[in-house]
């Protein structure tokens, strides 16, 4: 029971820098924070029900399939933001990061889906000794990284850290737990 657990804090880690670049955003609320991790709550739930039903129909190993996809969602993440800097840059707003709250709910939806994808991921990797701490875990976590993040964002020494490093950083906290769980699988 213990490292179902311990991976939904290891995986969460990303909510940090989500929640950091959120938090370098004026006009990302704290409410706005806390309503998606309330979405989030019911995808990881959602998840990890979908999980236990696809368990049984898939043919191929789940560590292999849980890793190729962690990797794949950390260098989209990375890719992403880089592509949209260049879309931006390209544009003439000079590569600045502009604000608005179609952004801010487009954020809360990848790191909603995100969510759910870790914990369907966590899932298949305990199952059949999978409870529900799993969703449980991955959901308040996310919250408690986030927030956390976001307050420290509010401060005067976090604000000259460079949004590309959160974004970056999180793309390879979500790599690095793809390249474990195959690490695992081949026996390293």
């Amino acid at each position: 029971m213990f490292l179902p657990v311990l991976s939904g804090l290891i995986v969460s880690v990303d909510a940090f820098f989500i929640g950091l670049s959120l938090g370098l955003q004026k006009r990302c609320k704290f409410l706005y924070l806390a309503i998606i991790n309330a979405f989030l709550l019911g995808l990881c739930v959602l998840g990890f029900l979908i999980a236990e039903r696809l368990y049984e129909w898939i043919a191929l190993d789940t560590d292999l399939i849980v890793g190729g996809a962690f990797i794949t969602l950390g260098l989209w993440y990375i890719l992403q933001y880089f592509l949209s800097g260049y879309v931006r840059r390209r544009r003439g707003d000079g590569g600045e990061e502009t604000t608005s709250l179609k952004a801010i709910v487009l954020a809360g939806f990848v790191m909603s889906g995100e969510a759910m994808l870790i914990t369907m991921g966590i899932t298949f990797l305990f199952l059949p000794g999978s409870t529900f701490l799993i969703p449980l875990t991955v959901a308040f976590a996310h919250f408690g990284y986030a927030a956390l993040s976001f307050f420290l964002a509010r401060t005067k020494h976090v604000k000259r850290i460079p949004l590309v490093f959160s974004h970056v950083i999180s793309g390879f906290a979500l790599i690095t737990y793809g390249m474990m769980t195959l690490f695992v699988e081949i026996g390293v």
